[in-house]
């Protein structure tokens, strides 16, 4: 064979090789798409579970919001309302965190204002999301509410807890005062994430509370006033079992927001569901 017909071959051959080269380059290419599409880029899909009818209930509708497929949700997800599959552009979305100790009725209050919701809401561990939806002077205002577990393990959701968060509800048992004194903790966490929301330092359990002797009912009273003027914070005892200034709160809450004309009267009487500010 001469010389040309040699470098021809040759060059023939290394064409061959590239071209080969190429084709599974574009194939391996076009897999690696697909499994990119398929476990990464796929979306997280949400289903409304509740379709209440306001014309047919004279109670506040409750929507509640769950992620498919057991799937958590990302960190710097916002919280979502949806009607059918596209979010409602009219509603103004306000989130909202339940922090304190654990045993103290957090969940209690929850259920209490937003209904007995608690099953279909989204359930993580340590971290209960029930949404609220309320008509206000003609506008729709939806509450995001993140109830945050109590044990030591819950800290790592304080960030996703109170990112964007508007009001900040620290609760405490007014039987036991460790739970108050746990305020300071949980109120120092969760400024480093949100120095903007509304703090409220809630008392639960006021009808546990009322049958402590007074002179110890004066004691709490006393030291939850000075943790609430060091926190810059509004106070209020409550009740979720006979519904004392649960649904209170929450008008306060848009009160403040809103600039609405609804103003809560202060109420410093022991033996009354206190309320300071």
């Amino acid at each position: 064979m001469t010389l040309p017909s040699m470098k021809t071959v040759h060059l023939n051959t290394k064409w061959g090789i590239l071209e080969r080269v190429s084709i599974f380059r574009r194939f391996f290419s076009f897999l690696w798409d697909k499994i990119l599409v398929c476990f990464i880029a796929r979306p997280i899909q949400y289903r409304r579970l509740t379709r209440p009818d306001s014309s047919s209930s004279s109670s506040s509708p409750v929507e509640v919001v769950v992620v498919d497929d057991n799937k958590t949700l990302p960190e710097d997800h916002p919280p979502m309302i949806c009607n059918g599959n596209e979010a409602d552009s009219d509603l103004v979305s306000l989130k909202i965190s339940l922090l304190g100790d654990c045993q103290i009725g957090k969940t209690s209050f929850l259920v209490k204002y937003v209904g007995d919701e608690q099953e279909k809401s989204l359930r993580m561990t340590g971290l209960n999301l029930v949404n609220k939806t309320l008509f206000v002077q003609g506008a729709r205002i939806a509450f995001s509410i993140w109830d945050v577990g109590g044990d030591s393990n819950s800290l790592d959701l304080l960030p996703i807890a109170c990112k964007n968060a508007v009001a900040i509800l620290f609760m405490f048992d007014l039987t036991s005062r460790c739970t108050l004194n746990g305020v300071v903790g949980w109120y120092s966490q969760a400024r480093k994430w949100n120095q903007t929301a509304i703090p409220i330092l809630v008392g639960t359990k006021f009808d546990d509370f009322v049958g402590l002797p007074p002179d110890l009912q004066w004691t709490i009273v006393t030291q939850a006033r000075a943790y609430a003027r060091a926190m810059n914070a509004t106070l209020f005892f409550s009740s979720a079992t006979h519904n004392i200034n649960v649904n209170k709160i929450f008008k306060f809450i848009m009160a403040k927001l809103f600039n609405l004309p609804w103003t809560v009267e202060r109420n410093l009487t022991i033996g009354e569901p206190i309320i300071d500010f």
